[in-house]
């Protein structure tokens, strides 16, 4: 039941907006001035706020100056006073809404549906936004942790093109991100490209977009992702897989920031930082003739070489717990409890997957143990 708060200094308006929105199932407090709603305010948490103009010793523009921050909920604005001006000056200052006395019962009442859907549309946004967060936080403290970090604060606020290598499952998007996230560019669009998940005769469409009729499926136009990523990031990951004639385009892309789609003629300017990852040795891969050398020097302005989890053990507890917290959530389980032992067997098994491996058996362990994951559910599922 959604909790509204009423603010009117006139007894007769607050008990009829009282009675009316208790018949609409709402859950209704009141405050006979100012002083008294910011009170209320600081005491419980509302889902919506309807606060009079023109009150006693502090008036409605005073009490939505204070409340905005105070409190999280939509501010909707009443006054039997009002006119066009008053309207857009609370509106500038935070309302969410004005209405004019006296109260039209069907514009009040949708007034206020519309407050609750933002507040809960926002509470959902920052949900999911923590969870993203936590689904791409970098786990660790120790020392090659230490030095990623470091790197990365250094790297992220630049436009500089960066290279990440490392194992398969040793968090290279989590590094991407976390740049991404550090750069000016942090609100704009970042696309990724699985270059080794998508074949290597779509590759090109898939980056630069196609002209309509320009191959037998393309059945209308279609912008790439060096397009949808203009003013963003675009994270190359496994570029180590990209076809020979994808990476003439995309050297000549990071040349000249311009493309043309697939069948046509125009070039297009984009404006995209380049952020790429591959488990391949590149330069390996230069000699034998499968990379080209100068889109390796376009890419590579600064390396970053994510740890293997063999040369981190000691960051295996931290990963262990932040595992058994999200993998419950996400299994809307009991956070489980793992005991001493388990946490040692864990250390000392050889982790070739790395940090996707260790979430894998996590996730296993979540599921097929008991209320405490013991060392000896570690020998039976780890593997």
């Amino acid at each position: 039941m959604a909790k509204i708060l009423v603010i009117d200094d006139e007894r007769s308006i607050r008990n009829a907006i009282k009675d009316i929105l208790e018949y609409e199932k709402y859950q209704v407090s009141l405050a006979i001035d100012g002083k008294e709603g910011l009170l209320l305010m600081e005491q419980t948490s509302f889902d919506a706020i309807l606060c009079d103009i023109k009150m006693p010793e502090i008036d409605g523009m005073e009490v939505l100056e204070n409340a905005i921050r105070i409190t999280e909920a939509p501010i909707i604005m009443i006054s039997g006073h009002g006119n066009i001006d008053v309207a857009v000056e609370s509106i500038k200052k935070g309302a969410f809404d004005y209405i004019a006395k006296p109260l039209d019962l069907n514009r009040l009442l949708i007034t206020i549906k519309n407050a609750l859907d933002k507040k809960n549309l926002v509470t959902e946004t920052k949900m999911l936004r923590k969870k993203i967060q936590q689904q791409y936080t970098i786990i660790g403290e120790s020392e090659p942790m230490l030095q990623l970090r470091r790197m990365i604060e250094k790297v992220a606020p630049t436009n500089a093109r960066v290279l990440i290598t490392g194992k398969n499952g040793t968090g290279k998007e989590l590094v991407a991100r976390a740049i991404f996230e550090g750069s000016e560019r942090a609100k704009m669009p970042f696309i990724e490209v699985n270059c080794a998940a998508i074949p290597s005769e779509l590759i090109e469409s898939q980056l630069f977009g196609h002209e309509k009729g320009s191959f037998t499926s393309a059945i209308k136009q279609r912008k790439g992702d060096f397009e949808l990523a203009h003013s963003g990031t675009l994270f190359l990951d496994e570029i180590g897989d990209m076809s020979l004639s994808a990476q003439a385009k995309v050297l000549r892309a990071l040349q000249e920031n311009k493309i043309t789609r697939v069948g046509g003629e125009k070039e297009i300017t984009v404006d995209v930082r380049v952020i790429a990852a591959t488990n391949k040795n590149l330069k390996d891969e230069i000699k034998k003739g499968f990379f080209r050398e100068d889109l390796y020097h376009r890419l590579s302005v600064i390396v970053i070489e994510v740890p293997s989890l063999e040369k981190r053990p000691t960051d295996i507890p931290l990963l262990i717990n932040h595992f058994l917290e999200l993998i419950c959530e996400s299994q809307g389980k009991k956070v489980t409890q793992i005991s001493p032992a388990a946490v040692e067997a864990l250390q000392g098994l050889n982790w070739s997957g790395n940090v996707r491996e260790l979430r894998n058996v996590m996730e296993r362990l979540v599921i097929l143990s008991d209320t405490e994951i013991q060392a000896d559910d570690v020998s039976k599922y780890a593997f």
